[in-house]
């Protein structure tokens, strides 16, 4: 083996990549108990997943979006969100903007007003749901990415 031969993180700690899918769930569990579609989870998703750059997981949620109703062109401008008018619900870009703090972990004023500014169109436990779905995609990006996991070629569906 080449020591530039990926070292996949989940194949080599199985126990420590079951555990957390289990996480996962519990947060799926969470944001749907919470009221959070899972559209706007997979928006999260994405997003959370362009700004770290995670290949792999842009592939896996761009369809899973897809699958959760999502349109085409609200994927092609998920990166521009806060330019796009009303293409995005207030409570989306609500989301957005925790996804976005969450991530680029900005200075705490700027996290601490992204989420006042949330709680205004968002109950509490949609708020903390949705960086609970960010805490997770941001660990599933780093597995990802550290592990070099391949995008292979598909079909659009």
């Amino acid at each position: 083996m080449a020591v530039s031969d990926p070292l996949f993180l989940d194949k080599t700690n199985p126990e420590l990549w079951n555990s957390i899918g289990k996480f996962s769930n519990e947060v799926a569990k969470s944001y749907r108990a919470a009221g959070v579609s899972d559209r706007t989870a997979e928006l999260v998703n994405l997003r959370v997943s362009q700004i770290n750059g995670c290949a792999y997981c842009l592939d896996l949620h761009a369809r899973k979006a897809l699958a959760a109703g999502e349109s085409l062109q609200r994927i092609n401008l998920l990166r521009t969100w806060d330019e796009c008018g009303g293409l995005f619900s207030e409570e989306e870009c609500a989301a957005l903007a925790i996804a976005e703090a969450a991530t680029n972990l900005p200075k705490p004023e700027e996290r601490i007003a992204a989420v006042a500014s949330a709680r205004l169109v968002l109950t509490d436990e949609q708020v903390s749901a949705i960086q609970w779905i960010a805490v997770a995609m941001n660990a599933f990006n780093r597995i990802s990415i550290l592990s070099r996991h391949p995008v292979k070629e598909r079909e659009l569906s």
